[in-house]
């Protein structure tokens, strides 16, 4: 704000109320508030608003996310010091608009033609002139030329201490750079009244003065007390409507710092159909939503298309279309063990419901999250595509594709992507009877990754951290079922002395009894260390060098026994031997297994080799994968449910008006220049014949110093000084 704030002081008031007034007005205040708005939208901005408390309790600790939320900062614009801090800047805005506009006016309709004739001398751009005619015609063919060129014109007659008439040409222009001050100014105000009609502050009214409650709880909306509930004739609002297909909802949540709010709406919303399209990356290209609007009062039923950026209006209530969620899909999922003392089961639930377990003492809630039909991932390897790695081949520059594939969007890389839509997967959280839950995400098909087909079983402790995932080869009928038997036989005991047994007949030739005993003891020690029953593993564990817990099983166990017992110098090549060993024994424990079942042994084929490295890998990780269970999804039936955000807004027209105003303003003071010229002529004789000329004094004031303004007072007294004989 750079207009004035003279106090028009009214004379009955109390000085300290004159003082309140002029700092509410003044330019410094409405400064400071426009600081810390700008500070709070900064704050609004980086730190994610109205997210769980338990998400910023894990961000900043317990006793700074209590301090901020103090404070607000969870939900920073409709925070109560927000919204003061914007009644306030109204206020002040208007204070100043108030006391400055009659200024304003009244300099708009004042010429100022009394000004004196030796102040024109004051001027930066000034010229005077001889001219033939008398004052009086040379100042009204000046004043003529001025107002043909858009100026406004006013002439003033003066008499002059000889007796003579002299005569003052006052002219104005621009003066649309002065309504630019108060259009600005307007547009704060407008802003701010309509960011507070379409915020909080009705519904914070609603709240003091008609007793309405935050609700906590949970359960039914319908069964929600009406202490919760705000009036469907509520002037503003803004809420989320969830609505699954076939279904029909017509209470809006309106989420609070510490709870909800419901909001009755006039209308029902019926989802008859959700549409989504992808893009070949898995992103969502396209939501729309086919909705039929049942209308409370007259019984109206209305079909409207709802898309993004395409709202439907009824009854001065816009309907948004904002995201989906899963409607209540109904999933089957098989619980594969993951531990020695569970067995396999079938359970059947409802994403967003929960199913209670039970593995012996240990009591388990399963809570189904989550269910993504698409999971589109990109497998391109990292590879140089130039034959020659250690530079260009010069022979295969092509200078135009370099350019292109590094110009256009920012996100543009030059990798080649390979992206394929990788099949449904499942989220779930089994909860403890601590209620500390362990959250997992598992792909329903298996994925080739290398060239191995692999099941993804994802894991995770907390929500901040990605998922771990547990690769388990698939057999040959795409299935966990060879994994999970030689993983069952690994914890029997009598199953790995005959798989060892066989494993040393076949590598070992007849006839040597010295050979067979150690192979035979290397083998079944290096199974036990694997399986994680040998006695010595927290002995050696104790003895380790590291801080790290002492290892279940896997790869693990057997690097600590190489640690504790071979020298550094020959742990390489007794490291290869072993792991020969570790994978000749598990191959024949496979092989035990297969014929427990009832299966054709395996060949010793490339496929077997690949599966049993595959197979090595993963038995170690699955020490890390804590939970008793893994559960497998054998058929999904999807429910979609569309996401609408409903608003009442009626400061949205009034926020429109106000950037139109801001628009004109910026406009008005940026590029109109308030300009203001004088001429004065007075009377003087000629040379020739006796005749009665003038002498003209012209200066020009304008607002803004720039070089249009030299050269426009240049053509100006090209035009106005000449010889009027030229003038015409």
């Amino acid at each position: 704000m750079t207009i004035g704030t003279d106090s028009l002081e009214p004379p009955r008031l109390s000085r300290w109320w004159n003082e309140w007034v002029e700092l509410l007005s003044s330019m410094r205040f409405a400064i400071a508030l426009l600081t810390v708005i700008c500070i709070a939208s900064v704050i609004g901005t980086v730190l994610k608003q109205h997210e769980p408390i338990n998400n910023y309790v894990n961000q900043f600790g317990p006793f700074w996310s209590e301090v901020f939320g103090r404070f607000g900062l969870y939900s920073v614009y409709s925070a109560w010091w927000f919204l003061v801090i914007l009644a306030f800047l109204v206020v002040s805005t208007s204070l100043c608009i108030l006391r400055n506009t009659p200024k304003i006016v009244a300099d708009l309709k004042a010429y100022k033609e009394n000004i004196r004739a030796q102040s024109l001398q004051a001027f930066k751009h000034k010229a005077a002139g001889d001219l033939p005619h008398a004052p009086q015609d040379a100042a009204q063919q000046i004043g003529q030329l001025l107002a043909s060129g858009g100026w406004k014109v006013r002439l003033q007659s003066r008499p002059q201490p000889d007796g003579s008439t002299g005569w003052m040409v006052a002219a104005k222009a621009g003066a649309a750079n002065k309504l630019g001050y108060i259009a600005a100014h307007s547009a704060i105000v407008l802003v701010c009244i309509g960011g507070l009609l379409d915020g909080d502050l009705i519904v914070r009214a609603q709240m003091w003065l008609n007793g309405k409650e935050i609700y906590k709880g949970g359960g039914l909306i319908s069964e929600v007390p009406a202490q919760h509930r705000l009036s469907p004739t509520n002037p503003t609002f803004r809420g989320n409507l969830l609505v699954t297909e076939g279904a029909t909802a017509g209470t809006a949540i309106l989420s609070q710092p510490t709870g909800v709010l419901l909001q009755d709406l006039p209308f029902s919303v019926e989802l008859k159909k959700f549409i989504v399209e992808y893009y070949s990356t898995g992103m969502p290209k396209l939501f729309a939503s086919e909705i039929v609007i049942h209308d409370h009062d007259t019984g109206e039923k209305r079909e409207a298309r709802v898309e993004v950026n395409h709202p439907a209006i009824h009854r001065g209530v816009a309907i948004y279309q904002s995201s989906f969620d899963d409607g209540g899909s109904s999933v089957k999922l098989k619980a594969v063990p993951m531990a020695a003392n569970t067995k396999p089961f079938t359970v059947e639930g409802v994403i967003g419901g929960t199913t209670s377990l039970s593995n012996g003492d240990q009591k388990l809630t399963l809570e189904y999250t989550g269910l993504r039909v698409i999971n589109v991932e990109n497998f391109s390897a990292n590879t140089n595509t130039n034959a020659n790695a250690n530079g260009a081949d010069v022979r295969a520059v092509d200078l135009t594709h370099s350019i292109e594939s590094r110009l256009g969007a920012a996100n543009k890389t030059v990798t080649p992507k390979d992206l394929r839509n990788i099949g449904p997967s499942i989220s779930y959280k089994l909860r403890d009877a601590a209620g500390q839950a362990t959250e997992f995400n598992n792909y329903m098909l298996p994925v080739e990754i290398d060239g191995n087909r692999v099941f993804l079983l994802g894991m995770r402790d907390t929500t901040g951290e990605p998922f771990r995932y547990l690769r388990v080869p698939a057999d040959e009928q795409d299935s966990m079922d060879a994994w999970l038997r030689l993983r069952a036989a690994l914890q029997d005991d009598d199953l790995r002395r005959l798989a060892v047994s066989r494993y040393v007949k076949s590598a070992v030739e007849p006839g040597k009894p010295e050979l067979e005993q150690a192979l035979s003891a290397s083998a079944q020690r290096a199974l036990d260390l694997f399986a994680g029953v040998d006695p010595a593993l927290k002995d050696m564990a104790a003895k380790a060098t590291t801080d790290l817990p002492a290892p279940r099983g896997g790869l693990q166990a057997v690097s600590l026994f190489m640690e504790s017992n071979v020298p550094p110098a020959e742990r390489e090549r007794a490291s290869e031997v072993l792991v020969r060993i570790l994978n000749g024994a598990l191959f024949e424990l496979n092989q035990v297994a297969r014929e427990r079942a009832g299966l054709k042994p395996l060949p010793r084929d490339e496929a077997a080799r690949s599966f049993t490295t595959q197979a090595v890998l993963s038995l170690s990780d699955a020490f890390f994968y804590t939970a008793p269970m893994a559960f497998l999804m054998q058929d999904f039936t999807q429910v979609q449910a569309s996401v609408f955000q409903v608003a009442r807004a009626p400061g949205k027209n009034i926020v429109y008006l106000g950037c139109l105003f801001l628009i004109l303003g910026v406009f008005a003071m940026l590029y109109v220049r308030e300009k203001r010229l004088w001429v004065w002529i007075t009377s003087q004789k000629t040379a020739i014949a006796e005749q009665t000329g003038s002498h003209a004094q012209m200066a020009l004031s304008c607002n803004r110093k720039t070089l249009e303004v030299d050269q426009e007072f240049e053509q100006l007294k090209t035009r106005l000084l000449l010889p009027t004989s030229h003038l015409n």
